[in-house]
């Protein structure tokens, strides 16, 4: 790794990653809530890939009813806190808001629906409970958002529900991989422990693997086979795989790390340990580049250079997430197609070929990859037994359930790779797909229904 250590101090750094959408006070949460015009139609309700019944939600922090309110966002996601943090809100919920069209400033719902979920979540009030055991259970696999949601719902069923995760803490990507100064670590796992809080059990440390054996261990691995036997039905939300390789000369130096890998170890806040170098040069233009880009500069970093093989216009990020880098002082190189990293033993620089091909250098000591997930086909079919399109996803019907009628599956494994509340919404689908399945019964939450 860079073996620069950063210039700034503790505190400038904690000031670097303070919340970019600080928490509303009670004067401007009254205040912006009285400003929602409580549309019947609600566009805000129908952008948001939940449902979650807006204009209801923020009426009830116009009367002081905050608990009420966190009520009506979990009940439609139960990742409502997290999702009040990291929702793309301004092409979503706010980007349909009418008052955007009529005085071009939408209600900040994103800063609303985190007003009331921080105070559920800081009373620790258990707002759901579990229902009346049905006598079937559910294994899920993986505990990001589609699994954290799946279980919350068949808890509420009635369902003994065993979600296996084989990292040390629930909560996936959540937990993982969001920038540090848009959700600190401790928001998904308290999201997790509600989760827990309706009677779903949680397997940490646990991978599940081919085969029909269970072996105990510092990872716990449980043969699929047994899973099949302990369990009803199974959701798989196991997510994407490993970044992608550049697959060049170069890629192994030290001093080449990839994004998500980067922003986990920023995650422990443990600053001074978080490898950095003095240039970083970050390939690629998603919303998880920007996440690394403004991070080392936030870090203390000299320069950071994303590196996009197209056009500034063909970036997949968002453009509110561009233009938090560029504020933070990110430099951009477009139409510049890595093709060999330099260094003996430890990055110095990379070459990168424009689009006629000419090749330059740009001199640095430290790469982040940024180019995607791998899908883990292999795991999908092989392992799972399900399968999968062309592109490594599992296939999967409107009820989220794959070619294994005991299996379903949902969230990024098989859409690719989308926003949390989309696999958030995923998971809410399978729940109910998964009790229509077993039971035949109808089931609706926050508008949706499987079934008909």
């Amino acid at each position: 790794m860079a073996d620069h250590i950063t210039p700034l101090n503790i505190t400038q750094i904690e000031a670097n990653f303070a919340d970019i959408a600080p928490p509303m006070t009670p004067a401007e949460a009254l205040a912006e809530a009285n400003r929602c015009l409580y549309c019947y139609d609600a566009p805000c309700t129908r952008a948001c890939p939940t449902h979650i019944d807006v204009p209801s939600f923020i009426k009830k922090i116009a009367s002081g009813n905050l608990i009420g309110s966190a009520r009506v966002i979990f009940d439609a996601n139960p990742i409502g806190a997290t999702c009040a943090r990291v929702c793309p809100v301004e092409v979503l919920c706010e980007g349909a808001c009418v008052e955007k069209t009529l005085v071009q400033r939408p209600i900040e719902i994103g800063r609303l629906q985190r007003y009331a979920t921080d105070k559920a979540l800081a009373e620790e009030k258990q707002i759901f409970t579990r229902g009346e055991p049905n006598g079937k259970s559910v294994g899920i696999i993986g505990s990001g958002p589609a699994g954290l949601s799946c279980a919350f719902y068949l808890a509420r069923l009635g369902y003994e529900v065993i979600v296996y995760e084989r990292r040390e803490l629930a909560g996936g990507l959540d937990t993982y991989g969001m920038a540090e100064y848009k959700m600190p670590q401790s928001v998904s796992i308290k999201e997790a422990e509600r989760v827990a809080g309706v009677g779903v059990e949680f397997r940490l440390n646990t991978e599940v693997v081919a085969g029909s054996e269970e072996t105990l261990g510092p990872v716990d691995r449980v043969g699929i086979e047994l899973l099949r036997e302990w369990h009803d039905a199974i959701f798989v939300a196991a997510g994407l795989g490993e970044t992608n390789r550049l697959n060049i000369p170069g890629e192994d130096l030290e001093g080449v790390i990839d994004a998500l890998a980067f922003i986990e170890q920023i995650k422990g806040r443990d600053w001074k340990s978080v490898p950095l170098g003095k240039v970083a040069a970050v390939i690629g233009a998603g919303n998880t580049a920007v996440d690394a880009a403004t991070q080392a500069k936030r870090l203390g970093a000299e320069r950071v250079i994303m590196v996009y093989r197209r056009t500034e216009k063909d970036a997949p990020a968002y453009d509110y997430e561009m233009e938090l880098a560029r504020k933070d002082g990110v430099e951009f190189l477009w139409q510049a197609t890595p093709v060999e990293i330099l260094g003996d033993g430890r990055v110095t620089g990379i070459r990168v070929a424009d689009a006629a091909g000419v090749v330059s250098e740009i001199a640095c000591d430290q790469v982040i990859k940024a180019i995607g997930q791998k899908k883990m086909a292999s795991f999908f079919a092989e392992t799972i037994g399900v399968a999968v399109d062309e592109k490594g996803r599992v296939e999967v019907n409107d009820q989220m359930q794959t070619s294994d009628p005991k299996v379903f599956a949902g969230g990024d494994c098989a859409n690719g790779g989308k926003e949390a509340v989309d696999a958030s919404q995923m998971g809410k689908l399978a729940a109910m797909g998964i009790h229509y399945s077993l039971t035949g019964e109808k089931v609706a939450f926050a508008g949706a229904v499987v079934g008909d």
